[in-house]
């Protein structure tokens, strides 16, 4: 029988394992006999509980010994020791452990090895062939790290000395855990400190699958259970033809628990010294954070000269600022802010931010913000400031909004009529420098032509001629600020035989004050397009409608539940006045589809207004089985009863031309979805003509994910857009992207997606087409080459492979991704990402533009 015992611990180890002896005793033995038997031991320190376990129990009185054998168990505080036999020397208070020895202090740190020698308080000793298993979080995942060396030193609790050590994140291969990990560092000795939280190597090696790929003669790192501490972080390296050659070193100045600094100094050879600094800070409410940027060049004549670039700046730099902070549970306020020399700068010294976007429009958005949130409201005040960072981009066409406030409250409504009650308001006011035209068709016509290197290249899109059918208007110089409220009321009746009836009804009213520009630039030529002048405008919109719904159910057992569901919908609402009499912002995007079907106002903002009676009709059918099968059916059209269709009078920029609601009748959309299973889904919507059913819009998708009968992830989606000539489209836009993800083994993967240009032949022919006019008008010079970029233009691709397991992840990617240039044509952006990271050592990236330039990016040499 086991041998079990809890005591009151009061000299350490020494007492803890001589009053284990007392266990088979009475208890006033026990006081008597041990208390004569310790009279050398040290003095109470405390008293702690302490449970002493083992099979065998056995005090030596000749050699002043106490030994715990079988399984001994001695669990104090916080820690525990485990061993096959444990003994204690009374008159060296030492204690010798041995065989399968496991100690687990209070930090859940396990040190295992096969001899242990401790003094009687665990805090110094020597340890042989020992093993030492930490477990942290690491984001969000749990990691584990090892130590081992055949011999160590424990020195007061605070330090262990391990000589001829390993230290990895890897666990040991399963099958042949006698094989090295995939990574691990040797070292003469690592010594480590759990009061400064720190592990010192020295004479250390890096070895990769056993092979030695680095050595450093010494070197420190934060314990890996420390989240933040002062010191250098994962250098950062650069390369580029404008830049040269360097490197970047971050170093960590952990200031306080709630406050940091980041300082990095980034030499690269052509151009001096990059310096950034971060500074984070959270405070009991909130956090926020300031980082800076800032070089003075050697070198500005690696980039272009402006218009195209930043060669005439010695100085270029950037601050980057953000905040979030909560007044109480309901308010929150706080700021995303972003400032630049230059729109090239972030791109040229490869600065990311994620409120940069770098597709083919880029720009830089600051915005601040006061955001409030009950029950059933919100409140939501914001101002906007957009940075340009393309060079084909003109600042002075982008706007300063601010505020931007949105009101949304709801309420039930009053006995008798019940429902529910809304009421909605928004305030916009935007202010630009200069009118923003677009040319329809596009065509080619440009305010600037700067010309570098005996080339030209035109800047900022016009048009040719500024009339009502040839030319858009897509933001109104001045200040325009508008004040919106809608209030509406709904409520759902079900009858006796399941329809369901939802009467509604909305009043809208706005207010629009413009004060356009119509100085400088070409700000006076808006005239010729429309009517625009210094005005208080008002507009009221009261509407009036029912939602009808009649839900068919069947259940067919194992071939599921069936539903067929007619909808119409019916609102009747006076015609809407001033079209392309006020500016329209923020209600350009304008999609006309399933989801868009039983809108009540099918206008993306509030500058537009939808007005007349109009009748939505449509219905749709759905499944669902047992087994988890989904499938849904949806199909329909609106029809314009009475009044002014807003859709076939187009406002300034021509809103609702060629939208597919401009005629009484409107095109068909019409929505299939299928699901088989959770891994695989289909989807795809459609806009079809009235009278010929001719393809106006087409979008379909599918995700399948095929595990486990084949480790691959993959989708693919196809999209057309006919073409909308009314808006500046003269062709159809028609495209394919497609990405898969391949699991090789559950540790090595390739990745892989394209997105493909089915029409850009296209608009080089039409390009060809104007060039070999203006050559006939003017034949000067070679004539112009037609180049057929063939029917499946790759405009974008990715190719990458990785290898991911507990403790590393490598990833190796090359990314050819479309931009746009200060020409206007589009061409691809070639890099080369590498990222390595050693969970718990830290994490290196080196990004790589490979390829020639363009003058997107302000560069004037070859990369």
């Amino acid at each position: 029988m086991r041998k079990v015992t809890a005591i009151t611990v009061q000299a350490g180890l020494a007492l803890l394992l001589l009053s284990v002896i007392t266990t088979a005793a009475p208890q006033a033995f026990a006081q008597s006999g041990i208390e004569s038997k310790l009279s050398g031991a040290a003095k109470p320190k405390g008293n702690e509980r302490l449970l002493v376990e083992a099979d065998e129990l056995i005090y030596d009185n000749d050699k002043n010994t106490v030994v715990a054998r079988g399984n001994a168990e001695l669990h104090y505080g916080a820690r525990t020791l485990q061993a096959d036999r444990v003994r204690y020397d009374r008159a060296t208070s030492r204690v010798f452990a041995e065989g399968n020895v496991r100690l687990t202090d209070d930090t859940g740190s396990v040190v295992t090895g096969e001899r242990m020698e401790l003094t009687d308080d665990f805090k110094s000793g020597f340890i042989d062939s020992l093993r030492i298993q930490t477990t942290i979080e690491q984001k969000g995942q749990p990691v584990r790290t090892r130590i081992a060396a055949p011999r160590a030193e424990r020195i007061d609790g605070e330090q262990t000395s391990f000589d001829y050590a390993t230290y990895t994140a890897c666990e040991p291969c399963k099958d042949h855990p006698e094989k090295p990990p995939l990574w691990q560092i040797k070292a003469a000795k690592i010594i480590q400190n759990s009061e400064t939280h720190t592990i010192y190597y020295e004479d250390s090696t890096l070895e990769i699958a056993g092979i030695p790929v680095a050595y450093l003669p010494y070197f420190e790192s934060a314990d890996p259970t420390v989240k933040r501490k002062t010191g250098f972080l994962t250098p950062r390296f650069i390369t580029s033809t404008a830049l040269g050659t360097g490197v970047g070193t971050p170093f960590f100045i952990n200031l306080d628990p709630s406050y940091d600094l980041t300082l990095t100094p980034t030499f690269v050879s052509r151009q001096g010294v990059l310096g950034q600094g971060e500074y984070r800070q959270r405070l009991d409410n909130g956090s926020f954070s300031v980082r800076l940027s800032g070089i003075f060049q050697s070198t500005p004549s690696a980039f272009l000269p402006g218009p195209l670039g930043a060669a005439d700046r010695d100085f270029r730099g950037s601050v980057e600022s953000k905040g979030r902070f909560f007044i109480n549970d309901r308010w929150r306020t706080g700021w995303d802010l972003v400032g630049v020399s230059d729109k090239w700068f972030l791109d040229n010294y490869r600065i990311r931010n994620q409120s940069v976007t770098t597709d083919y429009f880029r720009e830089a958005v600051s915005t601040a913000y006061l955001i409030g949130q009950g029950d059933r409201s919100w409140f939501e005040a914001r101002g906007y400031y957009f940075k340009s960072l393309s060079s084909f981009d003109w600042q002075k066409e982008q706007p300063i909004v601010a505020p931007v406030i949105d009101y949304d409250k709801r309420i039930n409504g009053p006995d008798p009529i019940g429902g529910e009650v809304r009421f909605e308001a928004n305030v916009t006011s935007l202010t630009r420098e200069t009118t923003d035209f677009q040319g329809i068709p596009r065509t080619g016509t440009y305010l600037l032509s700067p010309s570098v290197n005996g080339l030209s290249y035109p800047l900022y899109e016009t048009c040719t001629t500024f009339t009502r059918a040839t030319c858009l208007v897509r933001g109104l110089a001045g200040t325009n600020t508008r004040m919106s409220a809608q209030a509406s009321w709904r409520r759902t009746f079900i009858d006796d035989y399941g329809m369901a009836w939802t009467p509604f009804t909305y009043l809208r009213a706005d207010t629009f004050f413009d004060s356009p520009s119509l100085s400088g630039f070409q700000n006076a030529l808006v005239s010729n397009i429309a009517t625009v002048n210094d005005e208080i405008a008002g507009r009221v919109m009261p509407a009036i409608g029912i939602d009808w719904r009649y839900p068919f159910v069947s259940d067919f057992g194992m071939l599921g539940v069936h539903t067929i569901e007619p909808i119409a919908q019916v609102i009747a609402r006076p015609s809407e006045t001033r079209i392309g009499r006020l500016p329209n912002e923020d209600a350009q995007s304008l999609v006309f589809d399933d989801t868009s079907l039983f809108e009540w106002d099918k206008f993306s903002g509030y500058d537009r207004v939808e007005g007349g009676v109009r009748a939505n009709l449509g219905g749709q059918y759905s499944v669902v089985t047992p087994s988890g099968w989904y499938a849904n059916l949806m199909a329909g059209e609106s029809i314009a009863i009475a009044g002014v269709n807003s859709f076939r009078r187009g406002d300034i920029a021509n809103v609702g031309l060629d939208s597919g609601l401009e005629n009484q009748r409107s095109d068909f959309v019409g929505r299939a979805q299928l699901s088989p299973n959770q891994n695989i889904s289909f989807i795809a919507r459609a806009r079809l003509g009235q009278g010929d059913l001719g393809l106006n819009r087409f979008e379909a998708g599918v995700t399948a994910r095929f595990a486990p009968f084949l480790p691959l992830d993959t989708s693919v989606f196809y999209s057309f857009y006919g073409a909308q000539p009314a808006l500046g489209f003269s062709h159809r836009r028609e495209g394919l992207t497609a990405s898969a993800t391949y699991h090789i083994t559950p540790n090595w993967f390739v990745s892989g997606s394209a997105l493909l240009d089915l029409t850009r032949y296209l608009d080089t022919r039409d390009l060809y087409a104007d060039a070999f006019t203006a050559f006939l008008a003017n034949p000067v010079g070679a004539a112009p080459v037609y180049e057929n970029p063939g029917r499946f233009y790759l405009s974008g691709m990715s190719l990458g492979a990785g290898y991911q397991d507990e403790c590393t992840t490598v990833s190796l990617n090359y990314i050819n991704s479309p931009i746009a240039t200060a020409i206007g044509v589009r061409e691809r952006n070639q890099t080369v990402l590498l990222r390595i990271e050693l969970k718990t050592l830290g994490e290196a990236d080196l990004r790589q533009n490979v390829g020639t330039t363009t003058t997107a990016d302000g560069i004037a040499t070859v990369r």
